[in-house]
């Protein structure tokens, strides 16, 4: 069975740094690219980073560029989102997602930017 496992959500302050995990099995990890995505309240998904499989390159919405680093460590299936320069408008649920295949979505972690 496929499973994705969020955390490392929580609140943090403008300008500050959080790091998310997406903990993943029932699946080749390393075969697949990942995505994270995001949903803010009253809004609909948005991507924000594409990392490929293997040695990873990534991509990144533009809204999150140059503050998020998507990572990848294929030996412990485990996928990390940094983000850093934290905006009150980077409030939403991350989800990680499987890319191809079985489709596959986590369960998310809440993100709430705030002073």
């Amino acid at each position: 069975e496929v499973q994705l496992v969020e955390s490392g959500g929580g609140l943090a302050q403008p300008g500050g740094s959080l790091r998310l995990s997406c903990a993943a099995s029932g699946f080749i990890f390393s075969a697949y690219a990942m995505t994270w995505v995001r949903q803010a309240p009253g809004k609909g998904l948005e991507w924000v980073s594409l990392i490929q499989s293997g040695a990873g390159g990534t991509s990144y919405a533009d809204s999150v560029k140059g503050r998020f680093t998507a990572s990848r460590d294929n030996a412990k299936n485990t996928l990390y989102l940094q983000m850093n320069s934290l905006k009150p408008e980077d409030t939403a649920v991350y989800y990680c997602v499987k890319n191809g295949g079985t489709p596959a979505r986590g369960q998310g972690t809440q993100v709430t930017v705030s002073s």
